[in-house]
């Protein structure tokens, strides 16, 4: 079969997309400068609009006693059916699923893994065996097609053996010998006789994951990951040798891996302080120099009074890896609401996650946190929707569509509901 272009647009929705990067990133940079005063101004230069930027309850009561019944009632129909969906969405998170939503209106999902999925696996100063089992594994699982593997390689060696056998162990398509930049554009643009990928995954230094940033939006990332950071609450019950131990752990890492610990004990804060330098002098050159360094620019240890501040400040920095530590494990379990992954209990640290029991192990960092989890196999997974309806259907859903978009001032859309109620018999309204 031929595909032939009947017709083909000379331009593409990325057409004018540095024009526009340029131009939010200055007003974002300047925003973050002048703030309410700068949204103030922006919004009457642009909008011409000079009143109050916060929508007060009188005015949103005015609002409700001007706007005419039937426009309620057709806001209430989508919202009725929106809602409805929703719930129906979340009663079947993870599944395909259809439900009628009212006679004749029937509207479910499709759960689809995406087609082409690029892995990549640090190689540099460690080789990160697990994250090839993280992330190739989880695609895999998922149902993805074609996973290509990507890891930096060494001088006459290439990619890290362990690294090349657990890649293909879990199910990687190609493994390619490429590390960095080169490796995220290889993937992105698919190089080396790969299709293109549709998601990127896998942590990396700092020009990987600006790399991903640059190029979000034409290719799918599991998220914008920054160095890696510990967190970890600690009350008087907590083994500081542990505590100082866990820190050092994950300070390994790099000169920049920020390592926390929120306290109620004084007398545990002053021993960990105490302990972590003698901890890392002890190490090999390599983790020694990068705990040096992180522990010295990054580390902190914050004495709080009560659990409630210490759980309060841990939601605030959204740790990648939080680690309890205390004689109220349920209470803190409970309680906290951000963190890429979380740790209960002494028995139990970072490093059994990084590397084998199983837990999510591509994490948020830098807060992300606060708006969503780590890697896990619904990131290689498309939540799809559909709707199909019966002609009787129409009657009701047609109408109000077509009066919403004419509210909206969206004539085209509006007559796109017409055109089938008069085919289909129904009066206009």
């Amino acid at each position: 079969m031929t595909i032939k272009y009947l017709k083909k647009s000379p331009k593409t929705s990325s057409t004018d997309d540095k024009k526009t990067r340029e131009i939010v990133q200055k007003l974002l940079d300047d925003l973050k400068k002048s703030r309410e005063d700068g949204c103030k101004q922006l919004t009457k230069k642009f909008d011409k609009y000079d009143g109050d930027i916060i929508v007060s309850k009188e005015r949103i009561n005015e609002i409700k006693k001007s706007l005419d019944q039937k426009t309620k009632d057709d806001i209430q129909f989508s919202y009725d059916r929106v809602r409805k969906f929703a719930e129906a969405q979340l009663k079947n998170y993870g599944k395909d699923f259809e439900v009628e939503l009212s006679k004749g209106l029937y509207a479910g999902q499709k759960l689809i893994p995406v087609n082409t999925a690029g892995c990549y696996i640090p190689g540099g100063r460690y080789a990160h065996i697990a994250s090839a089992v993280m992330s190739v594994t989880t695609a895999k699982v998922a149902g993805v097609k074609n996973i290509i593997a990507c890891s930096p390689p060494k001088e006459s060696v290439g990619a890290h053996p362990a690294i090349i056998y657990t890649a293909n162990l879990c199910g990687a398509d190609v493994i390619l010998n490429l590390g960095g930049v080169p490796a995220i554009a290889a993937m992105t643009y698919g190089m080396f006789n790969n299709a293109p990928a549709d998601i990127l995954v896998g942590p990396g230094n700092q020009f990987v994951a600006e790399a991903k940033r640059i190029l979000f939006g034409k290719v799918g990332i599991d998220l914008f990951a920054g160095p890696t950071e510990i967190a970890i609450i600690a009350d008087e019950t907590a083994d500081p040798e542990i505590v100082a131990f866990d820190l050092v752990g994950q300070a390994e890492h790099g000169y920049n891996s920020p390592a926390w610990l929120y306290t109620t004990s004084k007398k545990l804060a002053d021993a960990v302080i105490k302990r972590v330098p003698e901890l890392i002098s002890e190490l090999p050159e390599l983790p020694k120099s990068s705990a040096e360094a992180a522990w010295k620019d990054y580390g902190e240890v914050i004495l709080c009074d009560t659990d409630e501040e210490m759980a309060k400040i841990s939601d605030e920095y959204a740790p990648e890896h939080l680690e309890v530590q205390t004689k109220n494990l349920k209470w803190f379990h409970d309680r906290l609401k951000n963190y890429g992954s979380l740790f209960i209990g002494e028995e139990t640290t970072v490093a059994y996650g990084d590397k084998c029991s199983g837990t999510n192990h591509i994490l948020p960092t830098k807060g992300a946190g606060k708006y969503t989890g780590g890697l896990f196999v619904g990131k290689f997974i498309k939540t799809l929707s559909f709707q199909r309806m019966t002609k009787e259907s129409t009657k009701e859903v047609g109408s109000a569509a077509a009066r919403i978009s004419r509210y909206e001032g969206m004539e085209a859309h509006a007559r796109t509901g017409d055109v089938r109620l008069k085919k289909y018999g129904y009066p206009l309204k």
